[in-house]
């Protein structure tokens, strides 16, 4: 039986190196939702992510994803997408898609074949020979022909034009499992608020906000990038170092 929330952080605390990255993470994420997790560069929106991804090993703290602990099933039912591009440079697209059919249950090869289709890339086209834009398309139909209770997205629509975000971003909203929940992390709060339920702001390791979208548009009677830039002004005069 599936539980309510995709997710449960409770007390999440990582360091590195004794620098604390998350300082004491409380965040339930419950199912059919489009969340923003936003935040400046530095903000340790990757580190809660991959804390999510079971790649990194919290400091301190729980987590649950669809009930359970970090695991086998939880990576059976998560679909990542990371932030780097990750291909061998033997690879073609068709040679992807077929990994993915083989490690993933859910994986839907039809939905591939048609958003690939879509956006007019040709399964026998080396990947390495692509550019950086369409190797970020080629990973996107990847996480989304999944058929997931959770996707996470980190910065998927960094480094691409106006134009190519909003066709990300459809493809995003038109092909997740409406059963489950994506979590995209950017900081380029204008191109993704139209499409977006929920919103936690995230700054220095710690969530200052977690809101539905209508919720803060009622109280503020502004946009979620006017309240973004507003939460976090004081981090964009001052300067920060690179997103963990």
């Amino acid at each position: 039986m599936k539980v309510d929330k995709v997710v449960e952080c409770r007390s999440l605390y990582k360091s590195y190196s004794g620098k604390e990255a998350l300082k004491g993470i409380d965040l339930s994420l419950g199912r059919g939702k489009i969340v923003g997790l936003l935040g400046p560069n530095g903000s340790g929106k990757t580190t809660l992510i991959k804390i999510l991804n079971g790649l990194l090993t919290p400091t301190a703290g729980e987590v649950l994803i669809d009930g359970e602990k970090p695991g086998v099933y939880t990576k059976s039912v998560i679909s990542y997408l990371p932030d780097k591009t990750y291909f061998a440079d033997w690879m073609k697209v068709e040679d992807a898609l077929d990994m993915f059919q083989d490690f993933y249950k859910d994986f839907d090869r039809n939905k591939a074949n048609n958003m690939c289709s879509s956006m007019n890339i040709d399964p026998k086209v080396k990947i390495k020979t692509m550019s950086k834009g369409t190797k970020e398309k080629v990973q996107l139909i990847l996480t989304m022909a999944r058929k997931a209770q959770l996707y996470l997205l980190d910065e998927p629509i960094a480094g691409v034009d106006p134009a190519a975000r909003d066709f990300i971003l459809s493809t995003i909203i038109n092909n997740y499992n409406e059963e489950g929940t994506v979590v995209i992390s950017t900081h380029l709060i204008s191109d993704i608020e139209r499409v977006l339920d929920e919103v936690v702001f995230i700054k220095d390791g710690e969530i200052v906000r977690h809101s539905t979208v209508d919720e803060i548009k009622a109280e503020e009677g502004k946009s979620i990038d006017d309240v973004f830039r507003d939460t976090f002004k004081m981090v964009f005069t001052g300067g920060n170092g690179n997103d963990r």
